[in-house]
């Protein structure tokens, strides 16, 4: 059998069978302090597709670097069929600054396909749209939300796209979510590449959640399974069906003051259950915040003060609230109950 082709970025070639961080140079600070995007590579003996998994497109969204982190010490990717591209930190001047944003206040996922000569933002765009995604099969690329808001684990896809709803389901998050595509976007910019790509989002923005990240990292290697890039060893198929919603709606705040929640994240709630009240200092105005129809919190704010306007609950809804609840309760219990995610384990 030929032996396969090394895999080339950057101008440095990685060999069958070995994996190597390589560094792309972005950009060189004011104090003359360079800044790069390190890629890892793992590069397997036998040909496969080329998988990128990629996090910290905001800087402020930390829980998919520590997803990342967790998948590199995997022993499943000892003997990987295909190539695995894995970016870490994608916005390094967002990660160092806690920060959402480029230092141009830009977002980084409105901002492609980017130029090679545009801003700051554009710039990183167009490298990491062209040094990793061209380069690849599919990306997974993991998001949390911002802070003072937290997400149920979730997937979300674009309507029109059969290939990533399969995908969604075998990665076996509690919800998947149609999500239009939006202009600027990475998953946009992909498409019109010919890219797939499937976008998880769960936790909390600059925090750490332990069901997302292990929702995530078991995600990404049902997906590697499903590809026949790793071995099906200790990777446990979702005991439930993923929760399938083509809309939601934010709930906002009637008017500002202190929030009371009454429902958390995952909770299925019934139209014209209570939510969550807003009251005024002094205790002398009260006003509820009603589910508008049936559906499953796939996030809310976790700010207790608001400002009327603000989005206080994401409501996705649901056909059936009994297969919803039982869904979500049975894959909470499964990411508590399996050993393979622990850190214990893994470390």
């Amino acid at each position: 059998m030929a032996r396969r082709a090394a895999f080339e970025i950057a101008g440095v070639k990685i060999q069958p069978g070995t994996r190597q961080t390589v560094d792309l140079p972005v950009s060189v600070l004011s104090d003359h302090t360079p800044v790069s995007m390190s890629v890892h590579v793992i590069h397997g003996k036998v040909d496969g597709p080329t998988v990128f998994v990629s996090a910290g497109i905001h800087g402020d969204e930390v829980i998919g670097v520590e997803i990342v982190r967790r998948l590199l010490r995997t022993p499943n990717l000892k003997t990987l069929h295909g190539t695995l591209v894995v970016i870490p930190i994608v916005n390094a001047f967002g990660f160092i600054n806690h920060s959402r944003y480029l230092p141009d206040r830009r977002d980084l996922n409105r901002m492609f396909p980017g130029t090679a000569g545009g801003s700051l933002a554009s710039r990183l765009a167009h490298l990491f749209l062209n040094e990793i995604v061209a380069r690849c099969d599919l990306g997974i690329d993991l998001h949390s939300a911002a802070i003072h808001r937290t997400n149920l684990p979730q997937v979300r896809i674009s309507p029109d796209n059969p290939y990533t709803a399969e995908l969604a389901e075998v990665f076996g998050a509690p919800v998947i979510l149609q999500s239009p595509l939006r202009e600027g976007s990475l998953r946009g910019a992909a498409k019109e590449i010919g890219k797939d790509i499937l976008l998880y989002e769960a936790g909390e923005g600059l925090r750490f959640d332990e069901m997302s990240v292990r929702a995530g990292v078991a995600g990404i290697l049902r997906v590697l399974r499903h590809l026949k890039m790793v071995s099906a060893k200790g990777i446990a198929k979702p005991k439930a069906a993923s929760q399938y919603c083509t809309s939601s709606k934010w709930l906002r705040a009637p008017a500002g003051g202190l929030l009371r929640t009454f429902r958390a994240d995952g909770d299925v709630v019934a139209k014209g259950d209570i939510m969550a009240v807003v009251a005024d200092p002094f205790g002398e105005q009260e006003e509820e915040i009603e589910a508008p129809f049936n559906g499953i919190v796939v996030g809310r704010a976790v700010l207790p003060i608001v400002n009327e306007g603000d989005a206080v609950f994401h409501l996705a809804r649901v056909k059936s609230m009994a297969v919803a609840e039982g869904a979500v309760e049975d894959l909470n219990d499964q990411l508590t109950d399996d050993p393979l995610f622990d850190e214990d384990e893994i470390i």
